[in-house]
């Protein structure tokens, strides 16, 4: 099994940028993925695919979303990060961080999910 957890302030103030962090453990935490990626739920809508970061090393992103956010990755610490600049209330959303082991959009595992709220 893989484990993922979201950790990262849950209030942010308009124009300052999110900083989000996914760590992953257990079995697969190393190797055996395609793809981490990052994705949202904003109150009331529906999920919005931010972008993801290959077993290469290359991100990709929503091409909407694309000027303000960055994804990396710490192979050291399994994990994988999300940089979102210039927020605004609009982006207030549950953030999951999740596992592809195959085709990108097949997310076999996901995190719980952390609210960020983006308020002055």
């Amino acid at each position: 099994q893989v484990q993922l957890q979201e950790s990262g302030p849950g209030l942010v103030k308009p124009s300052q940028t999110l900083f989000l962090t996914c760590t992953v453990s257990g079995e697969s935490a190393t190797t055996g993925y395609a793809y981490r990626s990052w994705i949202r739920q904003a109150p009331g809508k529906g999920l919005e695919w931010i972008g993801y970061i290959g077993w290469s090393g290359s991100p990709y992103y929503r091409p909407s979303l694309k000027s303000r956010t960055s994804i990396s990755r710490d192979t050291s610490k399994n994990q994988i990060t999300l940089q979102l600049s210039s927020v605004t209330p609009e982006d207030t959303a549950v953030y999951y961080c999740a596992q592809s082991e195959g085709a990108f959009y097949d997310l076999n595992y996901w995190g719980k999910g952390t609210l960020v709220t983006v308020s002055s």
